[in-house]
């Protein structure tokens, strides 16, 4: 039984000790959103549903926000099971940076520009996959610019932004519109499959050496793996230093000390050095997939796709509770020593016996060799960039 709007609000009273939620009816009558920050450890699931928390094709959700060691919590994620969308789930998760400014403006906003970009949802159902990237690039651009506009005009945390990575799940098929470093991993069959690459001014591979080259294409330069020494993502909404004051950005770097009024004279920007524009995808979900875990770099730095799938099934396998599942993979973030903000959607496909998935032993010197093996791959890559600006 789906709740009725007393149940909801009793709910959100009964968990006011773990954050702020905040519904909000304008953007959807299924529309819940959960703030970070209230406390170090927050949790959301999508409330109009069944009890069983199912969605769309009886997908159920958990999702969860932790503050860890950081003086604010800005992450944030929503849940979306609604009509807007022609039957797909709408979630996304937001990695905010200085200041909470920018996804408190997104949580909102880039879910009816999404809505209204994809025409209620009937591009999802009856067009093809380049009608829906632009709609999704063009939903990403507006609610970029309405926020860079907002920015300008606020006094407070002028200077925030945020990576936004959105996916829209429907029966047998899977979107994403991914802006920043959090990343989108889909369990078929127990195998990690990772479907988005981090955005990034520093590493070898293939995203991050693009990252580079447009970031210098624009005027830009990379200092020890940051865009202009300043910050160490290379797409994300907002950060108008980056966008719409760079010059402003280069006069305070003068007077700050971090550069000459020589080295500002050799520089000319031929773009932004931040965008949001999306990298869009579309996979198929077929009777393999089992579940989609979405999060912030804040669980990707210390725990990998396979040991995060991994963990997940074992969770579901042992008491299908996807919320349990969710928060724990959560503290196991913190338990290996995650610093950073984390949250994580986690969605269950509704397609998998869970109790019959057999159970996965994890290696601890394999996972230690893994954390060890990335801290050097971006050790090197920092280090590779900062070779290639000498």
């Amino acid at each position: 039984m789906a709740l009725s709007s007393p149940q909801l609000r009793r709910f959100l009273l009964n968990h006011r000790g773990y954050c702020n939620y905040e519904l909000n009816n304008k953007a959807t009558k299924n529309t819940v959103a959960v703030k970070g920050g209230g406390g170090r450890c927050c949790s959301a699931i999508a409330i109009d549903a069944p009890s069983s928390l199912t969605g769309v094709s009886s997908i159920r959700w958990g999702s969860s926000l932790v503050q860890g060691v950081r003086e604010e919590m800005e992450d944030d994620v929503i849940i979306v099971r609604s009509e807007d969308l022609a039957g797909f789930s709408y979630a996304a998760v937001f990695d905010g940076h200085a200041g909470f400014s920018s996804v408190k403006f997104l949580r909102n906003e880039l879910y009816k520009e999404c809505v209204a970009a994809l025409q209620g949802g009937l591009l999802l159902r009856e067009k093809g996959f380049d009608t829906v990237k632009k709609a999704l690039e063009e939903a990403f651009e507006s609610a970029d610019m309405k926020l860079l506009n907002w920015l300008e005009t606020s006094a407070e945390e002028r200077d925030s932004g945020s990576t936004a990575t959105v996916i829209l799940i429907g029966d047998d098929t899977l979107f994403i519109s991914h802006v920043g470093d959090s990343c989108v991993v889909l369990s078929r069959s127990g195998k990690a499959e990772v479907l988005t690459s981090s955005h990034r001014p520093y590493g070898s591979n293939k995203a991050s050496l693009e990252e580079i080259r447009r970031i210098r294409e624009a005027g830009g330069w990379i200092s020890n793996g940051r865009i202009c020494g300043d910050i160490a993502v290379s797409r994300a909404f907002g950060d108008v230093r980056f966008k719409t004051r760079k010059n402003e950005m280069l006069e305070k770097g003068v007077e700050e000390g971090r550069w000459s009024q020589k080295f500002i004279s050799r520089i000319q920007f031929t773009g932004d050095l931040v965008t949001a524009c999306p990298d869009v995808s579309q996979v198929a979900l077929e009777s393999d997939a089992e579940c989609v875990i979405l999060a912030s770099d804040g669980l990707w730095d210390y725990v990998n796709s396979s040991d995060a799938v991994d963990f997940v099934r074992n969770q579901l396998r042992e008491h299908g509770d996807v919320q349990r599942a969710c928060e724990a993979l959560a503290q196991t973030a913190l338990e290996r020593g995650s610093q950073d903000n984390i949250s994580i959607v986690v969605a269950d496909l509704g397609r998998t016996d869970w109790a019959s998935v057999p159970l996965r032993q994890q290696n601890l010197v394999y996972e230690l060799a893994q954390a060890l093996a990335t801290i050097g791959a971006v050790s090197i890559g920092i280090w590779m960039t900062s070779q290639l600006n000498l």
